[in-house]
């Protein structure tokens, strides 16, 4: 019922910086978060950086600084600012919405296809 569209990753150098961005289409009554998330090969995911209703964010671990996210609701849009680059940031990112689809509590969590982002050391 939702769909979410990730673009932006690639290959870049360390030291270098990406903006990564995540649409999502489909049925979305309200969004309640946001959030980006990673996983390298062998590696559990985990959270990047995720931002709530209120806009309130918070940020995985040494990555406050470096990576910033934003959104805009009304093109049901969240960024991904990666600057200083560091191998170690190598990992397929996916974002996730959690959205309500009408009035109630309900609420789902969707989750993108993943993009590849590779620093070369």
């Amino acid at each position: 019922q939702v769909q979410l569209v990730e673009s932006g990753g690639g290959l870049v150098q360390a030291g270098g910086s990406l903006r990564l961005s995540c649409v999502a289409s489909g049925r979305i009554f309200s969004i309640n978060a946001m959030g980006w998330y990673r996983q390298a090969p062998g590696k559990q995911r985990e959270l990047v950086a995720a931002i709530v209703s209120g806009g309130s964010t918070n940020y995985g671990d040494s990555l406050k600084g470096r990576f910033t996210i934003s959104r805009d609701i009304a093109k049901n849009t969240v960024y991904l600012q990666m600057n200083s680059l560091k191998p170690e940031d190598t990992a397929a990112y996916y974002c996730n919405f959690v959205v309500k689809q009408g009035y109630g509590r309900t609420s789902y969590e969707y989750w993108g296809q993943g993009t590849q982002v590779t620093v070369a050391s």
